[in-house]
């Protein structure tokens, strides 16, 4: 059966794009998922896979060729070819040695990114141009808004080219690096150099930009299939400002008017900026409000006391505050389903589910992943949920979905010595829910002082949306279901 062999749908601002390099030739045999053509345009460099196992029968648009988007550019026989494997045969006898020791260069590249994430930045390399890896090894790290993600090597090798070296902006799919699969430190460099010939280098329109611009390859690091040279590579080249490191220079002076004194300058990482981003849109755009109250910690502190170690062996996980923190938030916003919604510009969105945001800081700043569906969790899940994110977050580990979603959100400022605070909202939702240190204090009870373990609740809401009422309501339920834990099993 013959299969055409046709370029991708072009993004909408392409108008059309180049054949760039055909990996295989008529009468060649390859593999599923194999790449048979590079497809360059203005901005990136497209692969073609192969769909099945097959033989190139057809090349109809030759390298250097202009191209549409979806245009039929060859065709191939699928299957392994067997009827015609007497004419490939002695090609591949002739030269057994070079296909054992030719060099496949890999690219390095960003992983798709999640549909809410424009870009990301090259966080740190794990590894140096001439540096020998291993596959699964991970080579460098890519920080999102919300989570680190590790790109790890897919054959062992040896790095080649970094193109994108820490600090920098990228997006998903691009290319950041070369791997010379299969080559090892002292040989990696010969195999570079033939990769590309000169003459190859660059497409006629990609040269002709190039003198337009006053160019030459020597001035241009080419970001294509190896080393290839696009228009966005040229017009970044020629945009690159002369006199920049000279810049640097002045920055310098100011430190030494400070004796003895030093400073460090550090750039915010993508999360610190996107905390301050979110916290800003949070106090402008939204009607936020706080309201407080206290919380007897004696009989969750006894109950805990009793069977903590009972709990332990049973569920193999400790019986914290957290879990009691879940219960009794997800009980009151069953019965307050406002503090349960969100808004949607004219819209009040109800949520029939409970996804809780549980506040982890972690050395990276403060993240909120998601405790899926705390209504169907016993305690002993809600705890090793907890710990599991907990874990993720120092590690980092958490993914994008381990961070979407939510629908209310706790945070403990109590486990640093917090005695009271005001949480601002976690957008797009509608409450957050304060806690704080759990503190002895002289408590009238019954006409009588007792020293009591009291401590703080903090309900910041969004008055658009949530009532005095409405919001009082809620606290007080979890004070009360917090102080009886007992309505928490008898759900009352």
């Amino acid at each position: 059966m013959t299969t055409e062999i046709k370029v991708p749908v072009l993004p909408e601002s392409v108008a059309d794009a180049t054949v760039a390099t055909w990996h295989v030739q008529v009468g060649e045999k390859f593999t599923r998922d194999q790449v048979l053509v590079d497809i360059e345009t203005d901005k990136v460099v497209l692969e073609v896979p192969a769909t099945c196992d097959g033989v190139m029968t057809d090349i109809s648009q030759a390298d250097g060729a202009t191209v549409l988007g979806d245009q039929v550019i060859g065709t191939f026989s699928e299957g392994n070819g067997e009827g015609s494997e007497a004419a490939p045969a002695p090609v591949a006898a002739s030269a057994p040695a070079a296909a054992t020791t030719a060099v496949k260069v890999i690219d390095i590249i960003v992983p798709v990114l999640p549909e809410s994430v424009a870009d990301a930045t090259v966080a740190t390399w794990h590894v140096a141009e001439g540096d020998t890896v291993t596959v699964d090894q991970n080579l460098v790290d890519i920080e999102t808004d919300k989570v680190v993600l590790e790109v790890v090597a897919q054959d062992n090798g040896v790095i080649g080219r970094i193109i994108h070296v820490e600090g920098d902006t990228v997006l998903g799919a691009q290319k950041i690096g070369e791997l010379n699969a299969g080559a090892s430190a002292a040989a990696t460099a010969a195999p570079i150099e033939d990769a590309v010939s000169s003459d190859e280098i660059a497409s006629p329109s990609v040269r002709r930009l190039m003198t337009e611009k006053g160019l030459t390859a020597a001035n241009v690091v080419g970001t294509g299939k190896g080393g290839r040279i696009s228009k966005e590579d040229v017009e970044a080249a020629a945009n690159k400002p002369v006199a920049a490191p000279k810049a640097a220079a002045p920055v310098a002076a100011p430190a030494q008017d400070l004796g003895e004194r030093t400073q460090k300058r550090v750039p915010m990482t993508r999360l610190r900026k996107t905390i301050a981003t979110r916290l800003l849109e949070a106090k402008n755009s939204t009607a936020m409000l706080t309201t407080f109250n206290e919380v007897n910690m004696k009989p969750i502190m006894e109950l805990r006391k009793q069977y903590k170690d009972l709990f332990e062996k049973t569920h193999d996980t400790r019986l914290g505050f957290m879990s009691f923190y879940v219960k009794a938030v997800t009980e009151a916003l069953k019965r307050f389903p406002g503090v349960n919604a969100s808004i949607d510009g004219d819209d009040i969105v109800y949520h029939n589910f409970f996804d809780i945001s549980i506040a982890v800081s972690t050395p990276r700043g403060l993240v909120t992943p998601v405790l899926r569906d705390s209504d169907q969790l016993s305690m002993a899940g809600i705890e090793n949920g907890i710990r599991d994110l907990a874990i993720k977050g120092r590690d980092g580990k958490l993914s994008m979905a381990d961070m979407t979603g939510g629908n209310f959100t706790i945070t403990n400022g109590g486990v640093f010595g917090s005695l009271l605070s005001t949480p601002i909202l976690n957008l797009p939702q509608a409450a957050i829910l304060g806690m704080h240190k759990i503190q002895d204090r002289p408590m009238a009870v019954d006409g009588k002082v007792e020293i009591l373990p009291m401590m703080y609740l903090a309900l910041s809401y969004d008055h658009r949306l949530i009532d005095g009422k409405e919001s009082v309501g809620f606290l007080v339920t979890i004070k009360e279901l917090l102080e009886d834990p007992t309505r928490l099993l008898l759900d009352i």
